[in-house]
């Protein structure tokens, strides 16, 4: 039997981070000798759930699954957490995490909190995400969740569910999904800012033209020309970091603009999500 004592502030704090009964938290408490991480095991082992008792802690691994309609109108991207690399590479995770993304694509959320609230199998999504972290033993959580609606959406999956792009674009035609693939691969790899120009947040702008003006006069430029040779700095900054304006990694005789274009006339991107874990 237990020699220490355990007080009614340890008691509290344990059913606090877990939400289990008093009668309970202190049974484990005296069981476990004082020591809340075995406490937190006997709760477990007596099948209580543990939830909030994983709450300081980071859950920084897991997969990130991206998933159209049927009829490639929309997608979605959410990203389900774990703590552990071990955990995310388990089958039976990686399942929970493709069904969460089904019943997203199904039910057309557009947010973590409407997606949570969804009922899968009988139970919330929000309940299930409990019950896991119970089962497992780690912090489960969905951290990300992003949409895109199009003529016509391709998602890809990149790095054993490490990174998760869709692609919208302003046409369905014959062909897309290869030549949408090849986009999203595109994104995945060279990271653009925005679709085109347009897209650059202004600040992003700002701060180029401000590091570009302070290099030039470091180069010891006259003051008339540092506008002029700025704004050539920025033109190279948006062929490097927007996507259409992107030299096609596949084929560096043109940029991505130029691909779409010759895959179907008029073909563009409207829209695009980039999703990586963790990040």
């Amino acid at each position: 039997m237990s020699t220490v004592q355990i007080s009614a502030a340890d008691v509290n704090k344990l059913r606090q981070q877990t939400g289990a009964g008093m009668m309970d938290c202190k049974k484990a408490l005296t069981e476990s000798n004082g020591d809340f991480e075995a406490a937190i095991d006997y709760l477990r082992k007596k099948g209580a759930k543990v939830a909030a008792s994983r709450s300081d802690r980071d859950s920084n691994e897991g997969v990130v699954i991206a998933k159209t309609t049927a009829d490639g109108k929309k997608g979605i991207v959410v990203e389900v957490n774990c703590e552990t690399d071990f955990v995310a590479k388990n089958a039976d995770f990686v399942a929970f995490a493709q069904a969460i993304a089904d019943k997203a694509v199904e039910s057309g959320v557009s947010s973590i909190e409407e997606l949570t609230a969804l009922e899968l199998d009988g139970a919330k999504i929000a309940d299930l995400i409990i019950d896991q972290t119970g089962k497992i033993g780690e912090k489960i959580g969905v951290s990300k969740f992003e949409t895109i609606s199009a003529d016509k959406v391709v998602a890809y999956i990149h790095g054993n569910y490490r990174l998760a792009v869709l692609v919208g674009f302003n046409q369905s035609v014959d062909g897309l999904d290869e030549a949408g693939k090849d986009v999203a691969m595109q994104i995945a790899a060279m990271s653009p800012v925005g679709v085109d120009k347009a897209d650059v947040d202004t600040r992003i702008i700002e701060r180029e033209m401000e590091i570009a003006k302070e290099q030039i006069r470091a180069e010891g430029k006259p003051e008339e020309m540092v506008e002029k040779i700025a704004a050539g700095k920025l033109n190279k900054f948006y062929k490097e970091q927007t996507l259409l304006n992107q030299e096609f990694v596949k084929d560096s005789s043109k940029d991505i603009r130029k691909f779409l274009d010759e895959t179907s006339k008029g073909l563009t991107v409207t829209a695009f999500k980039r999703v990586v874990l963790g990040a």
